[in-house]
């Protein structure tokens, strides 16, 4: 298939950049033969620690809390890699270090999707003996009434992408299974039998293989559902199962008994028990880390500013890092429906006037990423390089900005408010180095701060929200949901992906230009001609001015001794791979 080919060119940048960024620091010093302190920047190319023991428990920490761990009512990155342990979805990224992670592989399926000439139906046939760990079978109609759910259903389950409800035929007025009480439901998915399902799409969409790993496709059994409280007891078809589950604290997982690796040909399942512990100083977590005490930091955004000299400092602790390339963005939403940002000009000012350098330096420096000027950054596939705000040194220029905010009609500046993530200090911290900039051309913004597992669901991400309280600009880091130009750029910037609430389009950003751009190159069939679509989607976005690019993620993410199978993953924004870690504890 093309998604394959046009997976296997992406792979090969990604890993010509990894490589580069290997290169960049390690000696024999540094390297050492096993445990967490392998060598710098080994878990890049290469599975750290390698073991096929099982047994022991492996211990995550977080921050905060999920927005939720129910596979239908997720979008960050770091659940959608945490759950694959509990929910198998029809495909999903394999589990292996390098290029090889970027690979996309049946999962719940016995095969990729087969699709039909113009891309516009798809069909998947489901691996014989899979059950939930009740020990009934999963069937088609499970993974149909998951995407019903999932997808159809914004009063209960509010977060996660609007891919399906986009393209699926009748996705628009389809009402969701909880107000539609037909037993045949979303017409467009169809499930002539147990194994099979077809999916009838509106217009053709050649992603949909990557589409399939997304979390929402893991089955879910309709007489299990809770709605937003199925959270509390959800059905594993994974080979792990909730024992316990305390919101906003902790949960437990241990083995399923009725998984069976003959049906799962990809997960090693090394561990007895799976702990996570939420809303955990990040700081403590990194400690935690660096004292052996957790196996992983469950955000995958690597060890805090303050924390980073301990370890680069010493050779043995930098041993024990990688520094991964996130293949995301940090940038600055200006909501397009919050005075002035209403005004292109206005927007214009924020871009000219923002010192870039100083944000980079706020974050610790480039072990923490490059300063960007496009939404896409260089490791996905589609990136072109423009900036159409260049300033000297990427400090800003004061002279443009003023211009700019007499053009918009304030040429003494504005009051606004700015947005961060209060359990992200690294965040707040650029927030900062943003108002200071600001400041320096008259525009006065207001940090409000917002718990991140809340932060879409009930701030940033509720249109209503954002405008009452004036949020005319709100720190954003977003990463691919596929590592693809329209797996980037389609939920934040097209306008069917605005949402009530739990939305990642910040800006509000409804654009018949973008809009059309977007539909025709997933339409396009043609690898090249799919791939040059995404570069000039993005040029729409940065002349629209909406959005400010600020950082191309890196993320310095440490291995402590304990930890086994240990290998980035590119897939899932540069963060371990948690389907493959196990831990001698």
């Amino acid at each position: 298939m093309k998604t394959k080919k046009a997976t296997a060119v992406l792979a090969t940048a990604i890993v010509l950049a990894l490589s580069a960024s290997a290169c960049g620091g390690s000696d024999s010093k540094d390297n050492n033969s096993k445990g967490g302190g392998a060598g710098v920047d080994a878990g890049l190319t290469s599975v750290v620690n390698k073991s096929d023991k099982k047994g022991g428990t492996v211990t995550f920490e977080h921050s905060d809390v999920p927005d939720s761990l129910d596979p239908g009512n997720t979008y960050y990155g770091w659940v959608q890699n945490f759950s694959r342990l509990y929910g198998r979805t029809l495909t999903t990224f394999k589990p292996a270090a390098g290029k090889e992670g970027l690979e996309v592989v049946p999962d719940l399926a016995e095969s990729l999707g087969e699709p039909s000439a113009d891309a516009k139906t798809w069909t998947y046939k489901l691996r014989k003996g899979v059950k939930f760990d009740d020990g009934s079978p999963v069937t088609s109609k499970d993974v149909k009434y998951a995407i019903e759910r999932s997808n159809f259903a914004p009063e209960a389950l509010s977060h996660g992408p609007t891919y399906f409800k986009a393209y699926l035929e009748g996705g628009d007025k389809y009402k969701g299974p909880y107000k539609d009480k037909s037993p045949e439901g979303l017409k467009s998915i169809e499930t002539p039998d147990d194994q099979t399902i077809i999916f009838k799409l509106n217009k053709p969409f050649a992603d949909f293989d990557y589409l399939a790993t997304f979390s929402q496709t893991a089955p879910v059994p309709q007489a299990k559902d809770k709605g937003a409280e199925y959270v509390k007891a959800i059905s594993s078809s994974g080979p792990y199962k909730f024992e316990s589950y305390n919101e906003g604290r902790s949960a437990t997982l241990v083995r399923n008994p009725h998984w069976d690796k003959a049906t799962d040909p990809i997960r090693p399942a090394l561990a007895d028990k799976i702990t996570i512990k939420f809303k955990v100083n990040p700081t403590t977590v990194d400690q935690h880390l660096m004292s052996d005490n957790i196996t992983v930091d469950a955000a995958g955004t690597g060890l805090q500013t303050k924390t980073q000299p301990k370890v680069l400092t010493k050779s043995t602790e930098k041993a024990k890092t990688d520094n991964s390339y996130a293949g995301a963005t940090s940038y600055l939403a200006l909501s397009t429906k919050v005075k002035p940002f209403d005004n292109a000009d206005c927007r214009k000012a924020v871009h000219y006037a923002i010192d870039k350098a100083s944000v980079q330096a706020a974050l610790g420096g480039d072990t923490k990423g490059d300063v960007a000027s496009t939404l896409l950054p260089p490791t996905v596939n589609g990136y072109q390089k423009f900036d159409l705000y260049q300033t000297e040194g990427n400090k800003g220029d004061e002279a443009k900005a003023k211009a700019a905010l007499a053009d918009c009609g304030q040429p003494d500046g504005f009051k606004t408010n700015l947005t961060a993530r209060s359990d992200r200090p690294d965040e707040v911290q650029m927030a900062t180095a943003i108002q200071a900039s600001l400041k320096k051309v008259g525009i006065e913004a207001e940090i409000k701060q917002y718990p991140s597992g809340k932060y879409f669901g009930n701030f940033a991400g509720v249109p209503s929200y954002v405008h009452e309280h004036k949020l005319g600009m709100m720190m954003m880091a977003w990463g691919a949901d596929w590592p693809t130009g329209f797996g980037f750029l389609d939920q934040i910037v097209n306008g069917s992906a605005i949402k009530p609430s739990g939305g990642n389009n910040l800006m509000e950003l409804d654009d018949p230009k973008i809009n059309k751009a977007l539909s025709d190159g997933i339409a396009q069939t043609d690898d090249a001609a799919r791939t040059k679509a995404w570069g000039e989607v993005d040029k729409l976005v940065m002349e629209n001015a909406s959005a400010v690019p600020l950082i191309y993620r890196k993320n310095l993410l440490y291995r402590p001794d304990s930890a086994t199978n240990v290998t980035v993953t590119q897939a899932y924004l540069g963060m371990y791979d948690y389907l493959l870690i196990g831990s001698t504890t």
